[in-house]
């Protein structure tokens, strides 16, 4: 005599799930979401990289603008949607490293630094090093800095400026003489990436405050102009470039005057103590 399995039995035993129908899938993408415009700023990296090997610069440029793009919005997205983690920073300094370090070093090189042999190839390591050391101090400084401004020009915005140049000028240069301008162009940015200037970072922005409103339409007439005419693209890159500079001499300039102002008022005051 055979007997039946007990279907009904064993559907009684399990438990009610008490989990709505796919939210598990929906947190496991929302979780993966900003890896994927990391992993799409890697792959805009990538493909400058291979567009200039090629002596497609015209193509190879723009890469890195929407590469930045991608960039500010991958953090962003893990802050609103809470999915930050740890490996999430690491993949977005590697793929820093690929599109705002090699890509631009490459693509210079490509495009101004080949006639310089040798020097051409250490100008080109001395920004891949460069970008990699702000990344890294960027990593260690998170959570003990000022966040309204970077300590050292970020890694994008000194991508922004050989690849702005490039894309407004992508001829290149074939002579040795005409290239010396393009170490400027590559060792300036890098020496800032490494150094102690401050440049705003715009992260204390509220969007939900009317403080905001001049900010935004800023940004659209920027954004107008650039669609106008490509110069602009090169403005603004060098435009941020130079904020910071302008920022760190001001800076200097008001703590040279206060101090000779405190040092005023003590010989001031030391000359009434001792007058008869």
């Amino acid at each position: 005599m055979s007997e039946e399995p007990d279907y009904q039995s064993r559907i009684r035993v399990l438990p009610p799930s008490r989990r709505k129908p796919g939210a598990r899938r929906f947190r496991r993408g929302v979780y993966l979401l900003p890896s994927m415009f990391t992993m799409a700023n890697m792959f805009c990296g990538y493909a400058c990289i291979v567009y200039s090997m090629r002596g497609e610069l015209e193509k190879a440029a723009p890469l890195i603008g929407f590469a930045i793009i991608v960039d500010m919005l991958d953090g962003r997205i893990a802050r609103m949607t809470g999915s930050t983690s740890e490996f999430g920073v690491e993949f977005d300094s590697l793929a820093d490293i690929v599109s705002f370090g090699v890509a631009p070093a490459i693509m210079a090189f490509q495009w101004g630094l080949q006639p310089l042999g040798r020097i051409g190839w250490a100008a080109g390591f001395i920004f891949v090093a460069a970008a990699a050391i702000r990344l890294a101090r960027f990593n260690i400084q998170t959570g003990t800095v000022d966040k309204r401004y970077f300590v050292g020009l970020p890694s994008p915005a000194a991508a922004a400026v050989p690849a702005a140049t490039i894309y407004f000028y992508p001829a290149g240069f074939q002579t040795s003489a005409l290239a010396l301008p393009v170490l400027a162009l590559v060792i300036g940015p890098a020496l800032l990436m490494v150094s102690t200037v401050r440049f705003w970072s715009f992260k204390t922005i509220d969007l939900q405050s009317r403080r905001s409103y001049p900010v935004l339409i800023l940004l659209a007439l920027g954004l107008a102009l650039f669609v106008a005419h490509e110069i602009m693209l090169v403005v603004m890159a060098y435009a941020y470039l130079a904020s910071g500079l302008v920022m760190f001499a001001w800076g200097r300039l008001r703590r040279h005057s206060h101090e000779g102002h405190e040092d005023e008022l003590v010989n001031h005051e030391g000359h009434e103590v001792h007058s008869p």
